[in-house]
């Protein structure tokens, strides 16, 4: 199975993807340079390499192998995560619907009528 149908039906937990978010910055990075990354407190070095091992498993991650040690570099894009992450969302919590989407942010105060505004402005170029 492709790296891609994996990422399909596969899910990063939190940790995972505190951990993408840093090979993302990185643009890949070896074991110690994420556990640099990694804020106080930092969970043991051997945590860490068995969530980048699950990473590479689920095909979110690959691996570059110099010599004896491991360079783990996005096997997807944090664009490409983000609409994912956002369609899986709105699919899940709001019957699929962005416009339902949108007023649940507008009624929580998370959306003003100035970023409203901008977004049409947006829309209207495309």
């Amino acid at each position: 199975m492709s790296a891609k149908k994996q990422q399909e039906k596969k899910t990063l937990t939190r940790a995972e993807e505190q951990l993408m978010h840093i090979l993302w910055d990185l643009n890949g990075a070896y074991l110690r340079e994420v556990m640099d990354a990694l804020p106080e407190p930092k969970p043991h070095q051997n945590t860490v390499a068995t969530f980048l091992k699950i990473m590479v498993d689920k095909g979110f991650v690959e691996v570059e192998v110099i010599g004896r040690i491991h360079k783990y570099v996005p096997a997807i894009s944090k664009d490409a995560y983000s609409k994912r992450s956002l369609s899986g969302l709105v699919k899940n919590y709001f019957s699929g619907s962005y416009k339902q989407a949108v007023s649940f942010l507008v009624e929580e105060d998370k959306l003003s009528i100035q970023d409203l505004e901008l977004l049409l402005k947006e829309l209207k170029k495309k």
